[in-house]
Order: structure tokens, then sequence, then C-alpha cells
């Protein structure tokens, strides 16, 4: 795994506890079976990659990958270039055009919102083909709820995007004198009219980044 600094030193830390090195085996032991394991070994840890830790200004907390071949790309709601647009990232989308009057993507890869700061982050960080939250509890919670924590606690004024009850019980991670939390509905299609649709998350991390940049 190559990281910068930051990222560097939360993983020397996650590493050595027990937690991780079972997940990690538990999940190899279902490859080499034959368990067809989303994302690509080589890309559970893309947002970590893409994301420097120091670049980081915004936080969109996802539940875990896509479980369809070829949908998960290590990024919260991301898909590869020319895959189709998942309903929630076209929930996304949608929201953003309504709010900037801007077209709607159509390329749902959202690398270039990772390399610009935006750290796309699962909760679980693989699934299993055809079987969504397969591994929920598994104990990628546990790196990832540390990661939400080693944010607040190093670094100041970011945005944490927490959408749907599951991303919104991270808030007790965070340090809301230090940062800003959004919270509403999962842009799913059962519950993106729930509070997602017309939330005006996008204007609020627009209005706070170009404040917090002066």
């Amino acid at each position: 795994m190559k990281f910068d600094e930051g990222w560097v030193k939360f993983f020397a830390q996650e590493i050595g506890k027990g937690y991780f090195s079972k997940t990690a085996g538990s999940i190899q032991v279902l490859r080499n079976e034959g368990t067809s394991i989303y994302p690509p070994e080589g890309m559970i840890f893309e947002a970590f990659k893409l994301t420097p830790f120091e670049s980081v200004k915004v936080v969109i907390v996802g539940l875990d990958p896509y479980s369809e071949e070829g949908q998960a790309d290590g990024l919260a709601f991301s898909v590869p270039t020319k895959v189709p647009i998942p309903p929630p990232l076209q929930n996304i989308y949608k929201e953003l055009s309504n709010t900037f009057g801007i077209p709607v993507p159509k390329d749902g890869n959202l690398s270039g919102w990772a390399s610009s700061g935006i750290l796309l982050l699962n909760s679980v960080l693989t699934v299993e083909k055809g079987r969504p939250k397969a591994h929920k509890g598994r104990g990628w919670e546990e790196l990832t709820d540390n990661c939400i924590k080693y944010i607040s606690d190093n670094k100041d004024r970011v945005i944490f995007c927490l959408w749907g009850a599951e991303a919104q019980s991270k808030a007790i991670l965070i340090d809301k004198k230090k940062h800003m939390i959004l919270k509403t509905s999962h842009p799913g299609p059962l519950s993106v009219n729930q509070g997602f649709a017309g939330c005006g998350h996008f204007v609020h991390i627009n209005e706070a980044t170009k404040l917090w940049e002066k």
C-alpha cells in the first residue's frame, strides 16, 4: 500500500491491532476459496490512495461497495468510466444539477472528486458479488470509524457528509467544534425523498470551503 505520510501514520497504528489482520485475513480466505469479492484486491484502499490526508476537505461516508461485477472501484458511490451510473449516484448528480443548474454528468467515475480533496469513504470496504452488506460486521467498520476519528482529531475545518442512518451514527466520532457535519437521508431510491433531494448540502460545502480558504 502506497499512501502519503498522513495515511501512513494512520495505517501504522491500525495494522498492529488484532481486528485488522483478522479482517484482512478473512477476506483473503474467501478470495482463495473462489468467492467473488469487490472491489478488486488492489483497489480496496483506493480512497486513501487518491485523497492524500493533507488534502482532505470533505468526507462523504457511504455504506459498502456496489455488489455487481465491474461496479466497485474503491470509492464510495463511484463506478468506473463507461459503467452505467447506479441510482444512488444518479440522485447525487440530480441534486448537484438542481442546485447549480449544471448538466447531469454522464460519467460515474468520481476519481476527480477524490483527487480534489473529497474522501469517498465506505464504512465497509468489501462486498460479495450479488450480496449487499455481506461483509457488514467483519471488522472494516472499526477501521473506518477510527479513520473518521483520526481525521477529526488531526485536522481542522473538514466537512463530513453523513447520508443515511448508518452514516449519521458516525457523528459521535467527530469534533463538532472543529468541523461541519451535514446530515440527511441516503441518496438511494428508497430514501432520496426523505431529505436528500433538495438538502442543499453542496451549497453548504461550497460556501464553507470558500470561507475557510480565505
